[in-house]
């Protein structure tokens, strides 16, 4: 058997995992981060349509079931850097009014155990570590900042400027977006078009592995294992005492004085339940039955709106937002934001049009400007992540808060009209199109209706911590891998790392 040890020990490589290895590293402690996929290469296939969304060269085999015992395609990455490799570098800030508490026609938005204010000078850290290139003063959303952002936000072209003009006669505030991507002074971004949902070629988009992972090795303080599959956390009544899993096919076992699981809001839950025990006979820190409930994604729509009068020559597209209705639709309650995607190819377009020819759709992506509008998705214990015999991920999923999405939808077709645009198709976001998972293992004050502490730890077992999305007690409406970020360099920075092992 494989046998390693560390001070800590960090299952996952992604946004929380790769963050934290960062932060530990600035501490000097000796961190081993396990990751169950490999480095994903550096070949032109990463700048392929075909071979990233037809042929789903980066996805994983895995399949998942729903309610009714249906397999999906979940859209998760196992690699080095986790999802951040193919996501879009949006990076925004929650606002502040997402900590808190709201209420809604059809549920509740929960608080969260600390405030924006708590956060926020990691979120600038974040910011720093990842390169984040925004402005300030245009989005009547934005959150207070201690600082500016570290750099400036990204030009728009001019396709994109002459909409925002549109937009503005209409009374909006379109604003820039907070883009992860090196643009700095000699940076390596090319601004090329295959940026959102491919990995970079170049390594100029600010993923886990390119911004944390990597400068945290260079310490010297962090190591990293791959193609190693974590198949159980070994505890007894108070403490974690290993990990076990395969490595290559092989047993590994890995000793540590503190383990953190940051695979992701799904395979951290399901991990935390396959791990039952004798002491733990309901899965690891779920003496209240709450891991793995209150599973949230987005409510997301992908809308395609054609202007056959004007051709769409941008490059790099994600460069805008819309967050006029962010916390008021018009009636005092929340709707949430529409923000620009990388522009998209005709290719693409088949893998959900797929009875349309491939020349319709090419001319069609000629003329088009994509977007995604966002609301958020609600706790609900009905909604959760559960394994069964076989170690199966079994999701349970009810869209939540939707008269709200319905809502922003319409006014963001109204908007698109207004501007110019006659035809707009959308692509509504279903099971298998879960972006943005969140809410499996909540944070809270209270150990009665949490599973984690305020900085991820279990209340149950003292040298456990959970740090990636899996934490959020909501989803708020902003992509959310900023908020994982800044929350994993708060737990590497104020947790007692030493007591905690």
């Amino acid at each position: 058997m494989h046998r390693e040890s560390a001070s800590v020990v960090i299952v996952g490589s992604g946004m929380g995992g790769g963050s934290l290895a960062w932060g530990l590293a600035q501490r000097g402690i000796d961190v081993l981060v396990v990751e169950r996929g490999g480095f994903l290469p550096r070949e032109p296939q990463n700048w392929s349509p075909e071979a990233v969304f037809v042929q789903r060269r980066y996805k994983p085999s895995d399949m998942w079931l729903d309610d009714d015992e249906r397999e999906f395609a979940p859209g998760v990455h196992y690699v080095v850097g986790g999802n951040t490799k193919v996501y879009g570098s949006s990076l925004p800030r929650l606002r502040v009014a997402d900590f808190e508490q709201t209420q809604y026609p059809s549920g509740t938005s929960s608080a969260w155990p600390f405030a924006y204010a708590d956060l926020e000078p990691y979120y600038q850290a974040i910011e720093e570590l990842f390169n984040v290139h925004g402005t300030t003063g245009e989005d009547p959303s934005e959150p207070w900042r201690s600082a500016p952002y570290p750099y400036p936000a990204l030009e728009h072209e001019p396709y994109v400027a002459e909409t925002m003009r549109r937009l503005r006669a209409q009374g909006l505030h379109p604003s820039s977006t907070a883009m992860g991507i090196d643009l700095r002074p000699g940076g390596s971004c090319i601004r090329c078009s295959t940026c959102d949902g491919f990995p970079c070629r170049l390594g100029a988009k600010s993923d886990a592995e390119t911004c944390a992972l990597e400068p945290a090795r260079a310490t010297g303080h962090v190591r990293i294992l791959t193609e190693a599959k974590v198949e159980r956390i070994v505890a007894d009544r108070s403490v974690v005492t290993a990990i076990e899993g395969t490595l290559h096919g092989e047993p590994f076992s890995i000793d540590a004085g503190a383990f953190v699981i940051s695979a992701g809001a799904a395979n951290s839950a399901a991990l935390l339940l396959k791990s039952a025990n004798d002491h733990h006979p309901a899965g690891l820190g779920n003496s209240t039955g709450l891991v793995g409930r209150n599973y949230m994604v987005h409510s997301n729509t992908h809308i395609a709106a054609v202007d056959p009068r004007r051709t769409n020559d941008v490059v790099f597209q994600k460069t805008m937002a819309i967050n006029d209705f962010y916390r008021d639709l018009g009636d005092g309650i929340p709707g949430g934001t529409i923000q620009l995607i990388g522009k998209v190819q005709g290719s693409m377009m088949k893998t959900h049009a797929t009875k349309v020819p491939l020349t319709v759709l090419n001319q069609m992506a000629k003329r088009s400007l994509e977007c995604l509008v966002m609301s958020e998705d609600l706790p609900s214990p009905h909604n959760r992540v559960t394994v069964d015999s076989r170690g199966r991920i079994h999701v349970s999923w009810r869209r939540t808060n939707y008269d709200r999405h319905e809502l922003l939808l319409a006014r963001a077709k109204k908007i698109l009209r207004s501007a110019g645009y006659v035809g707009i198709f959308e692509q509504r976001f279903d099971i298998a199109l879960n972006s943005h998972m969140c809410g499996t293992a909540v944070a809270g004050l209270d150990p009665t209706t949490s599973v984690l502490d305020p900085w991820c730890r279990s209340h149950e077992i003292a040298n456990l911590f959970v740090v990636d999305s899996s934490f959020f007690p909501s989803s708020g409406a902003q992509n959310p891998a900023l908020t994982i970020g800044a929350q994993a360099l708060r737990v590497a920075a104020e947790v007692d790392w030493a007591a905690a092992a």
